[in-house]
């Protein structure tokens, strides 16, 4: 009998385990463009390199060493297929950006606020002007990059519906019979909440659904305030004396 030969006599279909290693499993299905993102790390530092040396915070080479750092993991994306554990190293280094630029961007306006109370004779008008100009962009250019990054938990949970609450609410969102099919924000949609937060100091096209969100946005506003109201109208107003 098949049962005293140690067979099954009721056979039952067996499960085929899965082929996909834990390390692929995390890897998505779709990947955003980085292209958008390098060009505006350069950008920044290329801004950094050009303040001047009286509010600099960090060495002139600084700014350099970050833009090879951050390419690397972005480049390595679009090359190889282990994008998941890319992704990780590119999101740590992102947040190592984050962090070290965002402590510049403060300490920038500080510099600048500190040599016009104290009346320093080695910021001139044009140096104040090219100061706050160069302040403002890089503010909107790395608020643009953390919004890109923290909303709905990254661009791969974005783009393989695997993202969790919003953080931002778009107007494509509220009219999704308006909006092309499938759509989601990208990085222009974020470089321009950022610009119109930094230009009317409010989210002025998204609206902020997180309390992450709305500390950005406050933190974006306050250092655009004060490289367009405090440094800029200074600047002008020693120009035109």
């Amino acid at each position: 009998m098949a049962f005293m030969r140690g067979v099954d006599p009721h056979p039952r279909m067996k499960q085929t385990p899965s082929l996909m290693l834990p390390a692929q499993a995390a890897t998505p299905a779709f990947t955003e463009p980085r292209w958008p993102i390098v060009v505006t790390i350069v950008a920044v530092s290329a801004l950094l390199t050009t303040l001047p040396e009286r509010v600099r915070v960090f060495p002139q080479w600084v700014p350099y060493i970050f833009v090879v750092i951050l390419i690397m993991p972005m480049t390595a994306l679009a090359w190889t297929t282990a994008k998941g554990r890319w992704l990780r190293i590119e999101s740590a280094v992102l947040w190592l950006f984050f962090l070290t630029a965002g402590l510049g961007l403060v300490a920038q306006p500080i510099r600048v606020l500190s040599a016009m109370v104290g009346r320093s004779t080695e910021l001139s008008g044009l140096q104040l002007l090219t100061s706050s100009i160069a302040v403002w962009a890089t503010n909107v250019l790395i608020f643009s990059i953390a919004y890109w990054r923290t909303d709905r938990g990254g661009p791969e949970a974005r783009a393989n519906s695997t993202s969790s609450r919003p953080d931002w609410l778009f107007p494509q969102q509220s009219v999704p019979g308006d909006a092309p099919l499938e759509w989601r924000p990208t990085f222009i949609d974020y470089l321009f909440l950022s610009y119109c937060t930094a230009t009317a100091f409010s989210p002025a096209e998204a609206q902020p659904l997180t309390a992450r969100a709305m500390l950005l946005l406050m933190l974006e506003s306050m250092i655009s305030l004060i490289a367009i109201v405090a440094i800029a109208s200074r600047a002008i107003n020693i120009l035109g004396s």
